[in-house]
Parts: C-alpha cells; structure tokens; sequence
C-alpha cells in the first residue's frame, strides 16, 4: 500500500472538471485507489464519491492505493494535484484558442 497526503492548490477545490480528470486517470490503474479526507473515505474510481469530499483550496487529501501499479498511480495523481489540474493554464488556452490536453507524462 502507498499513501502520500496532498494538498488542494487550485482556487476553485475540486469541482466536476478535476473530478472528471481525476477519475479519467484513476481508471488507467488496475490498484485500489482511495481518496481520504478527515473522517470521509471514498473510491476515487467515482466521480460522485470525489464530488461529495467537497474538497476546497487547501483541503489536504490522502492518496491511498493497493495493487500492482500502486506507486505509479499515486505519483501520477500526486502530479495532477501540483499541476492545479490544469486550470490556470486551461484559462490561458481559452483565451489564446489553443487546444492543448493535460497530460499526466510531462
């Protein structure tokens, strides 16, 4: 099992966007993935789950995964979370026109 504890750094929290990029990567790994929050414990596989953490900027989360591919997905997540899910650039992309998809590679 591999844990790292998180922290929510985007303004907005996690709303349905991270959500839905959070669960889109969850999926590529055959581990267990959890996402735990005080008291809350959730199946990051579901975007309801991860909705209902109601997690705001600076929330901490814990990444909790078991499996073959545990340490990758913690480390891949880890790097969705730092990257602010993207958002800040995201609005960059929209004002400029330019396409361009989050990438948990670079």
């Amino acid at each position: 099992m591999v844990e790292r504890v998180v922290k929510v750094i985007n303004r907005a929290g996690i709303h349905a966007r991270p959500s839905s990029l959070l669960v889109g990567l969850t999926k590529d790994f055959k581990s267990s993935i959890h996402f735990e929050q005080g008291k809350n414990r959730i199946n990051a596989k579901s975007i309801l789950g991860i909705i209902t953490l109601g997690a705001v900027y600076n929330s901490e989360i814990k990444i909790i995964a078991e499996g073959e591919d545990e340490q990758e997905a913690v480390e891949r997540l880890s790097r969705l979370f730092e990257s602010k899910f993207e958002e800040e650039e995201s609005a960059n992309i929209q004002n400029t026109g330019n396409q361009r998809k989050w990438s948990p590679y670079r």
